[in-house]
């Protein structure tokens, strides 16, 4: 099949990552194509090729706001797109993001290898902690809830994703089990997944240190979130990132959105060279309970929004094909 190395091409105003035969993979950035195993694997796989698709831009940011990109995304409601959003919301938003990147590499001799911590019940009492925090980076989501935890779950955190919604709801419904505030550090990257207005319009407050000028969240202040205020701390993904062909969904096109975990697992699989995930659902999901921070069992919740069946489906596939690595409970 040949051994294909990468290079860089320019889609809507962002460099990203596309497979040619052009350049190596050392003048971009990254190790040899044969020394990490994500991009080995996808490369090997005839399927997998067609499923990943690494010149999509992972992230908006202010190139990313252009007259083509409005054009195509103003046909596509929130997330895969702009429609019904304020034109004058979304340029502003856009202007205070000057990086497509989610990290910058500082070696390209050696592979990045991430961590995507989902908050499934099969991390109670697996003692994972340690191989967590040895990863580089460490991505966690929603209610990421760590004091009394760490022996399973880990303490370092590199990348949070949510929504607006989700942040807010996870410190209502998880007030009780102890989770009072999200991860807050310096050092953390906020991911912001932009489900609707909201999203758009709390990332730029957090990134001029204002309280949200309007909306369904005005007068929120971003910093009793965030705990602090560096604009170069704030991402947001990409709609077009939203339409992954790993995660097509036609049944229930029309209301499906990839959950949280997934949206955070998919990043890391186009941004990291290996990836780990921990605390996602698996086949004996019943075994568990939602949430390994759950103070008496409770079954996992599905709902219509999300199709968390195929994602079950779409991790165990990616696992046996050695794409990532998955935990799937006490062996």
């Amino acid at each position: 099949m040949g051994c294909f190395s990468s290079s860089e091409q320019t889609v809507e105003g962002s460099t990203e990552l596309t497979w040619t035969k052009k350049t190596t993979e050392e003048e971009q950035g990254f190790p040899p194509l044969e020394a990490c195993p994500l991009r080995s694997a996808v490369q090997s796989d005839v399927l997998l090729r067609s499923r990943f698709r690494f010149s999509v831009p992972v992230l908006q940011w202010v190139q990313s706001f252009s007259a083509s990109s409005l054009t195509k995304l103003n046909q596509r409601a929130p997330p895969y797109g702009w429609k019904g959003l304020p034109v004058d919301d979304v340029r502003s938003t856009l202007l205070l993001l000057n990086s497509p990147h989610l990290f910058t590499r500082t070696s390209p001799e050696r592979c990045v290898r991430c961590a995507v911590v989902g908050n499934g019940g099969i991390l109670r009492g697996s003692k994972k902690g340690k191989e967590i925090d040895d990863h580089d980076f460490v991505f966690r989501m929603n209610g990421a809830m760590i004091k009394g935890f760490e022996e399973d779950v880990g303490t370092k955190t590199s990348f949070y994703g949510f929504t607006t919604n989700t942040l807010k709801n996870a410190l209502i419904l998880y007030r009780r089990d102890g989770f009072t505030r999200i991860p807050q550090n310096p050092s953390i990257t906020y991911v912001f997944i932009p489900s609707n207005l909201r999203d758009y319009l709390m990332i730029s407050a957090a990134i001029k240190g204002r309280p949200v000028a309007s909306g369904r969240d005005k007068g929120d202040k971003p910093w009793m979130y965030f705990g602090h205020k560096p604009s170069q701390n704030f991402k947001i993904l990409h709609p077009d990132f939203f339409s992954s062909p790993l995660l097509h969904n036609i049944r229930t096109k029309h209301l499906y959105m990839p959950s949280t975990g997934a949206l955070m697992l998919m990043t890391a699989l186009h941004t990291c060279d290996q990836v780990s995930a921990y605390g996602f659902i698996t086949k004996d999901f019943a075994s568990y309970s939602d949430h390994y921070f759950d103070s008496v069992k409770k079954p996992l919740q599905f709902f219509a929004n999300h199709d968390m069946k195929m994602e079950l489906r779409v991790w165990a596939s990616l696992h046996d094909r050695k794409v990532l690595t998955l935990y799937q409970g006490q062996t």
